[in-house]
């Protein structure tokens, strides 16, 4: 290789080498690094395309290309993983078995007991990877004990693999929430006769496993995915350009915005909160915002790009949620993949707005005792009587009232898992109960708020005002995970907002490059969906060499915003 790169100029000489040494370091770089393989990383780029040439040879036998996408698929979880690729391969075949048996099987009494597996399976498995030294913690701190996490899969694995093949301290294999979810949406589509299991078992590998969203989404569900296993690969010019658009708008959204946010501004707010005034803590909140939406839609519109590209269609996962005018309206419209899954595998089986089930009780029993005892906020043992006393009241009162309180419990427990699904601390729990709280009073307060219907412009602007600055602020909790951490944001924005017309132009100075990026990013945001078409039009329409040229500037201009200090994706943690 060095020869014949002898022959080239020096600058060619050293593209090729830079080349050759990342396409190698791909195959033998660091296991188990879950940034390794991210899609802002030129190695992810390099990876794609050795992949997308190969496929290109196989794609036409199906079974071949579900074979040859689950190898490839298996081979970047093994980098960002390691090991963990084991507990990957158990739970897809657990499911697939389970599937298969659910199908099979005329007994009634047998079919719930092959789902009530199939739940303690996954459950366990989410449970014991994600949240052992959670609930290890609370546990000690809760009864003053001194127990120690003890991880059994990697003293089980060390003796078949050696010493060292997996990491001691860290508990949890990149995207487990994700594959977890989509083996229980299978297995429990199945059970309610919704779909019929995957006759191969390389179909159903290629399925959980596709690797443009495997580790941070968006959550596929088998019958949307599925039946395209069965489709023969297609990809017209305007599919093409649209595909493009997407990944490129993803990485803008990723490189230019998120990152630059949070490397310039956010972190050194939320790091030390106490430092700066009040005022401040609520400019970084509004950033954070804007960050945590460019990271996390940046990366599924990538995804849904990527698979495009190889034939398959990924379902929307955001749309446009800072236009939302109310809470309810908010959740429709971000992460729709975790909401919508939510949904229909846990708020309609506790009853949905119909009514409640024992299920429901026991949920919200452990969930307010964990409340109360766990994070230490007494405070809401008088929230929670009073709310009793209302409920007691209103089921006493009002006729079918009984019926809402279900509804709103149900509400409650969806919200409160949502956000644990998210992260073993109490700051989550808090989170998704807050959310949780607000749809609650949403519902009963549309039915009185005498400006729920009107399309005046003035009242359009002030439910999204609100609306916005509310997910802000329960975000808050969201941000900082450190126990304790938001109540000193909040009271250092309470007891020392400290806001003057000099302070405020000296930060706006300071960070003025960060607030010119905010403002343009929340203009573009808000820009009407018919507006935001037009550029995709005119990109689709260009002839390919100069939609070619077009992307190339784009992205040398993107990476110049690159600097030494790079952000990992925030879903990468889930």
């Amino acid at each position: 290789m060095t020869a014949l790169m002898n022959i080239f100029s020096p600058e060619v000489s050293e593209f090729f080498n830079d080349f050759w040494f990342r396409l190698s370091s791909i195959f033998t770089g660091p296991i188990g690094d879950g940034s390794s393989l991210v899609f802002t990383k030129l190695n992810f780029w390099i990876f794609f395309l050795l992949s997308m040439f190969l496929f290109s040879f196989l794609h036409k036998n199906k079974l071949v290309r579900s074979i040859y996408l689950t190898a490839i698929s298996a081979f970047f979880f093994y980098k960002t993983s390691g090991l963990y690729l084991i507990i990957l391969v158990i739970s897809i075949s657990f499911n697939y078995f389970l599937g298969r048996k659910i199908h099979a099987s005329t007994n009634n009494l047998n079919r719930k007991w092959i789902i009530a597996i199939s739940a303690i399976f996954n459950v366990l498995i989410l449970g014991y990877f994600k949240y052992a030294y959670f609930f290890a913690d609370s546990f000690n701190e809760m009864f003053h004990s001194n127990y120690e996490v003890v991880n059994h899969f990697v003293q089980f694995g060390s003796r078949w693999f050696g010493e060292g093949s997996f990491a001691e301290n860290a508990l949890l294999p990149v995207g487990v929430s994700f594959f977890t979810f989509q083996n229980i949406s299978y297995v429990v589509d199945i059970y309610r006769k919704e779909i019929t299991p995957v006759k191969n078992y390389f179909h159903y590998t290629f399925f959980v496993t596709f690797f443009p969203q495997l580790v941070m989404g968006p959550i596929v569900r088998a019958r949307d995915f599925i039946p395209q296993i069965a489709q023969p690969y297609s990809l017209n010019k305007d599919e093409f350009s649209w595909a493009v658009i997407q990944v490129v708008k993803g990485l803008v959204k990723k490189i230019v915005i998120a990152d630059f946010l949070v490397i310039h501004f956010i972190d050194k707010i939320a790091d030390s909160p106490d430092a700066y005034p009040g005022f401040v803590s609520i400019l970084a909140m509004w950033a954070y915002s804007l960050h945590i939406y460019a990271d996390f839609s940046g990366y599924t519109d990538i995804a849904i790009g990527l698979s495009r590209l190889m034939g398959f269609r990924l379902k929307e996962n955001f749309n446009s949620p800072y236009k939302a005018i109310n809470v309810a309206d908010f959740w429709r419209r971000w992460h729709k993949s975790l909401g919508s899954w939510l949904r229909d595998y846990l708020y309609i089986p506790l009853g949905g707005n119909r009514g409640g089930t024992i299920g429901s009780y026991i949920a919200i029993f452990i969930i307010f005792t964990f409340l109360i005892f766990i994070t230490q906020w007494y405070e809401l043992l008088y929230v929670y009587t009073g709310l009793t006393i209302i409920y007691l009241i209103g089921v006493w009162q009002i006729k079918d009232f009984q019926r809402y309180v279900h509804r709103d419990l149900n509400l409650l427990i969806t919200m409160v898992v949502g956000g644990l699904w998210h992260g073993a601390s109490e700051n989550f729990v808090i989170w998704g109960a807050m959310n949780g709280t607000a749809l609650i009073i949403y519902k009963y307060w549309k039915k009185i708020s005498f400006y729920e219907n009107s399309t005046s412009g003035i009242t359009h602007f002030w439910k999204i005002f609100i609306t916005f600055n509310f997910i802000t602020f329960t975000r808050i909790w969201f941000k900082l995970d450190e126990d304790g951490m938001p109540m000193v944001m909040l009271n250092q924005i309470w007891n020392h907002f400290d806001f003057t017309w000099d302070t405020f132009v000296t930060v706006l100075k300071t960070y003025q490059v960060v607030f010119w990026i905010m403002i343009v990013g929340f203009i573009i945001h808000w820009l009407p969906d018919k507006v935001k078409k037009l550029y995709e039009n005119l990109f689709t329409k260009m002839p390919l060499t100069l939609q070619v040229v077009s992307i190339a500037i784009i992205v040398v201009l993107m990476y110049q915003a690159i600097g030494a200090e790079q952000s990992p994706f925030v879903y990468l943690a889930f």
